[in-house]
């Protein structure tokens, strides 16, 4: 399916409404500016098989520009508008995109790419700005009729960069087959999610990153309306279900735990019935946050893991984790293998890393060294990430491999230690590190963001350790928990956890100095 076969059948239907500004498009609305977009990217002469980037907030602009792509054959590599202007430019360079559009609330900060950059068009959408083309002007200019040579294009997602610099994640979809042509993935959003013509879809996250972009585009494929926020805020989602009639939506734990710590009368004081499916992805949702979610919505919160490459995953519903409680699901792509160090296959219920076979082939552009880095002996593909399968073939999700913790000789995730400090009644965000540690080479340490920073101290501190000690084992045990303002998260919920770990080695360095 695509949005062109509803811009015909249901031009005035609401393709996409943005809250709360109320900003929105309908079918008609979004098959014009798609056509004037590929005829805008040729003639600027980008041709099929380049680049094309967005750094842009959560607007129509987003959609405009990529359905736009998608009809001219381009691949167009979103960029996360909370980088700085150096990574931004990283990823322009990396990725070679020959254009780059933003917005006013971006414009400023990109001073310094515009200035630097004189071999890549500039464009922005809103107000005049002497570094740049002006996006909406430059639209209204081009007839809305298809352009001649339309072809499918193909999105280029950069990883999050949680681990070092951004990967380049590089399509293997083929620029020139027809621009209607992908019916996998809707298919499997309509199975899964029971999205349908009828569907109001809420959108919770920035659209620069792989599940919101790629899901809230799929729902148009399937000619629902998107309902997406322009920034998360808990009890907005609530009013926004309540008003909408909201069916089906995707979050992360994180945004989970934020509508949880609303005062009760809060949380009870919106009809969320419209629900039939909530579907939440990105990390592993700690058992009590997921029960509790259940326990409020119904039995209809369901879970994946997969990630942007696209090489494997994994799905699992709500009974079925009623029934095996922290399970990330069965395989619905590929076929995972559970393998050590060396890359033996490990028995059922032993912990490694995780392996998929036989899902979609990736590789990381211009990277041919992280590419090696993530295939075993076998060829199978791994993102990283620890766990184990039991007798029926069910993942449980240990921690990411990088984030292990070495203390004494012993292997300590920080997962498992997340997921239960952040249930205390007075915790809103935890992270766990290792940080430096003279005798045993690392140290379990809890940075918290308290939900009343007020209570940040020593009482506190003591309070949390003895929450620990209640479920987990010594060794688990942070012997050392620091208080912070605000955990440095993407908007998506993915914690920043290499840089803030870096900064206690490097407090630790200078020390030893």
């Amino acid at each position: 399916m695509h949005p062109r076969i509803f811009a015909q059948s249901h031009p005035g239907k609401k393709a996409l409404v943005f809250e709360p500004s109320g900003r929105s498009r309908t079918y008609f609305e979004l098959e014009e500016a798609a056509n004037k977009g590929a005829r805008l990217f040729r003639q600027l002469g980008i041709s099929k098989g380049d680049k094309v980037a967005f750094c842009l907030e959560n607007c129509p602009e987003v959609f405009d520009f990529c359905w736009a792509a998608q009809r001219a054959g381009l691949f167009y590599v979103p960029v996360s508008s909370r980088l700085t202007a150096d990574e931004i430019d990283y990823i322009l360079r990396d990725s070679g995109a020959r254009l780059l559009l933003t917005s006013d609330y971006l414009a400023k900060e990109l001073d310094s790419v515009a200035n630097a950059r004189l071999d890549i068009l500039l464009f922005k959408t809103g107000k005049d700005h002497e570094a740049y083309v002006n996006w909406d002007k430059a639209l209204s200019e081009m007839d809305a009729a298809p352009i001649g040579d339309e072809s499918g294009g193909a999105v280029m997602f950069y990883s999050s960069g949680t681990t070092g610099r951004p990967k380049g994640i590089a399509p293997t979809r083929s620029v020139d087959g027809p621009a209607v042509a992908d019916e996998a993935f809707p298919k499997l959003v309509s199975k899964l999610a029971g999205a349908s013509q009828d569907s109001i879809y809420l959108c919770p996250a920035p659209l620069y990153h792989a599940a919101p972009l790629g899901w809230t585009m799929t729902i148009q494929r399937l000619g629902a309306t998107a309902v997406v926020m322009e920034q998360f805020d808990p009890e907005l989602v609530l009013s926004l279900v309540h008003k909408r009639g909201v069916t089906c939506a995707q979050f992360v734990p994180t945004h989970f735990v934020r509508m949880l710590k609303l005062p009760e009368e809060t949380r009870l004081g919106y009809d969320v019935s419209s629900l039939k499916a909530v579907i939440h992805a990105a990390a592993p949702c700690p058992v009590p946050v997921k029960r509790a979610m259940i326990e409020w919505w119904g039995p209809i919160v369901h879970e994946y893991y997969a990630g942007s490459e696209g090489n494997g995953m994994t799905f699992v519903r709500a009974g079925e984790w009623l029934e095996r409680p922290g399970t990330a699901g069965r395989a619905v792509l590929g076929t995972i293998h559970i393998c050590n160090e060396e890359g033996k296959e490990l028995a059922v219920g032993e912990e490694g890393t995780v392996f998929f076979e036989g899902g979609n082939a990736f590789t990381y552009h211009n990277d041919p060294e992280k590419t090696a880095e993530s295939r075993n002996r076998c060829g199978w593909s791994t993102l990283g990430d620890v766990g184990r399968l039991d007798e029926d073939g069910f993942l449980y999700l240990t921690d990411r491999k990088s984030f292990m913790i070495i203390s004494g000789g012993v292997n300590i995730y920080p997962q498992e230690i997340e997921n239960h400090l952040v249930t205390h009644p007075d915790v809103l965000d935890v992270a766990v590190i290792g940080g430096p540690d003279p005798d045993m080479g690392e140290k379990v340490i809890a940075v918290v963001q308290l939900k009343d920073s007020s209570k940040a101290g020593p009482d506190m501190a003591s309070e949390l350790s003895q929450f620990a000690r209640e479920k987990l084992s010594g060794v688990k045990i942070p012997r050392q928990i620091d208080f912070i303002d605000e955990l440095p998260r993407a908007a998506t919920g993915k914690l920043y956890k290499r840089s803030l770990r870096d900064s206690y080695w490097q407090e630790g360095d200078a020390r030893a100095e």
